[in-house]
């Protein structure tokens, strides 16, 4: 009786897990790869990055910014300082300079001087830059990110061909140097789209805020932050999700290479079980119901095939739902990561794909569990 309520219940999830895929399969293919910019660009932009002891990486995302073929008239990079304790403010004063330079954008430091401790700083950081910019377009990335001239021309010429409210861009994992990271940036990809495929079905879910572009005008329109900043994550998703709620076909992704953002992959299973559980977090505010169904139903899944995987160890009976349940996962997200790994340029990847989809198994599980804790450590602090 048990085995046979296994059975049925492994089969159903194992159904609803090939639709879901197929679904992003689907939205992925949906999206149009735009047209390259053409003319010149007349939206004004202001790039904001919340940095907490980045004196090591933040040279190269200010370089980069700086290096984009956009115009300077038109751009301004404002860094939020969250309290850092390294060098980090004295590092962006040395982008300062003069603020009327006529051949570079103006570059902003702000600190912030919270003296009592609060739970979203990264939330309150942006909601300061956005309350002291210019631009009409936030965009917003992190300190240890990179990426190419166009990114931000791209980005514009989405916005003004469109009218978007809210742009979400791709973000990708570069320069691994282990299999560890490599299998990252797989799962990373895996991540990625399905918030592009999201919007390609117009079902605005999932996004990340290291390539995130808004209106300054929906931001206060849906009040920013308002409701959601009793957490330390959540600044894209749930930000994502309100505008969303007024606005689901006024958000775009865009499928260029030129938008592109780059960082780097975690070194250790310490600091990605630790960023993962900061994402996973934020789903206890999650409000759409179907958003929802849709995430125990992938979770559930995964649950079942460790499940009956460790049952198969004991009992060969349970070996074909193993296999067959575990082929299904295999095979649908090795089509789905295809289409994502020939974008990003990361086809010879595929190769590890049966570790990964076999470890994502166990990372699933334990994940989904370590998420809802209510506190966890992130950057020398104790955050919700």
């Amino acid at each position: 009786m048990a085995e046979t309520i296994i059975e049925f219940i492994s089969i159903l999830l194992t159904t609803a897990y090939l639709v879901i895929v197929i679904s992003f399969i689907r939205g992925w293919n949906r999206l149009e790869t735009p047209a390259p910019p053409s003319g010149d660009p007349t939206t004004r932009i202001s790039v904001l990055i919340a940095a907490r002891d980045e004196e090591a990486t933040i040279g190269r995302c200010l370089d980069a910014i700086l290096a984009q073929r956009y115009p300077v008239e038109l751009l301004e990079v404002i860094v939020i300082d969250d309290h850092s304790t390294d060098r980090t403010a004295a590092f962006v004063n040395s982008y300062t300079g003069p603020q009327t330079d006529p051949v570079r954008p103006a570059v902003r430091l702000i600190r912030m001087n919270e003296h009592k401790p609060i739970n979203s700083y990264k939330k309150k950081a942006i909601a300061r830059g956005i309350g002291e910019a210019w631009g009409e377009l936030i965009v917003t990335t992190d300190a240890d990110c990179w990426m190419g001239p166009d990114w931000l021309r791209t980005i514009a010429t989405a916005y003004e061909r469109h009218g978007y409210k809210l742009i979400s861009s791709p973000v990708g994992f570069a320069e691994e140097n282990s299999l560890f990271e490599r299998l990252q940036t797989l799962e990373f990809m895996y991540l990625i789209g399905l918030g592009a495929s999201a919007i390609g079905n117009a079902f605005p879910s999932t996004c990340n805020g290291a390539n995130l572009a808004y209106t300054r005008e929906v931001f206060f329109q849906v009040d920013g932050f308002k409701g959601i900043d009793d957490l330390a994550s959540g600044d894209d998703e749930l930000l994502l999700h309100k505008v969303a709620a007024l606005y689901y076909n006024k958000i775009g992704f865009i499928k260029s290479r030129d938008a592109i953002v780059y960082t780097h992959a975690k070194t250790s299973l310490k600091e990605f079980l630790s960023q993962r559980k900061r994402w996973a977090s934020k789903s206890i505010k999650y409000r759409n119901k179907l958003v929802v169904a849709l995430g125990l139903s992938v979770y559930f899944f995964n649950v079942f095939v460790l499940l009956t995987g460790c049952l198969a160890l004991f009992n060969f009976n349970f070996a074909p739902l193993f296999l067959g349940m575990f082929g299904s996962k295999l095979a649908v997200e090795i089509v789905f990561l295809y289409f994502l790994s020939r974008f990003m340029g990361r086809l010879p990847l595929l190769i590890w794909m049966p570790v990964l989809s076999l470890l994502h198994v166990v990372y699933m599980v334990y994940i989904g569990l370590a998420g809802q804790q209510r506190s966890y450590q992130w950057k020398g602090r104790r955050v919700k």
